[in-house]
């Protein structure tokens, strides 16, 4: 199955961690949702079990962020559109640039409860 994933992640405590070319950025405590997209080879059920391994070479900016936080879990959709499901998470507080290399968004990782990420997409389902 090809198409969208959002990660629900939670990240323990205040870190910071050098992300790529973004630099050092500071991550408060709390709940974030990530929007990536899989239309490649083994479509979202290939991505989503790489996000998850805990050996990987860093690849993408949420490999750096994974490294100090945990998958609570995962929402999926075939065949949506990367930028339009981002676009329904502005309304939370976002981290610039992140994820977003590839979009007109300032953002792909949003600080956000998951409750809140459930109501906004409750036509995703969950990944197993």
């Amino acid at each position: 199955m090809k198409g969208i994933y959002i990660l629900l992640i939670r990240v323990p405590e205040g870190v910071e961690i050098k992300v790529g070319a973004l630099g050092r950025l500071h991550f408060n405590r709390g709940e974030y949702a990530y929007v990536g997209s899989a239309y490649g080879p083994g479509g979202i059920e290939a991505r989503v079990k790489r996000h998850l391994r805990a050996e990987k070479k860093r690849k993408w900016h949420i490999d750096y962020l994974l490294e100090h936080a945990e998958v609570d879990s995962v929402l999926i959709k075939e065949g949506a559109n990367e930028v339009e499901s981002a676009k329904r998470m502005l309304e939370c507080p976002y981290v610039a640039g992140f994820g977003s290399s590839d979009s007109p968004l300032p953002s792909h990782l949003f600080m956000c409860p998951h409750s809140r990420v459930r109501e906004i997409f409750p036509d995703f389902q969950a990944f197993p």
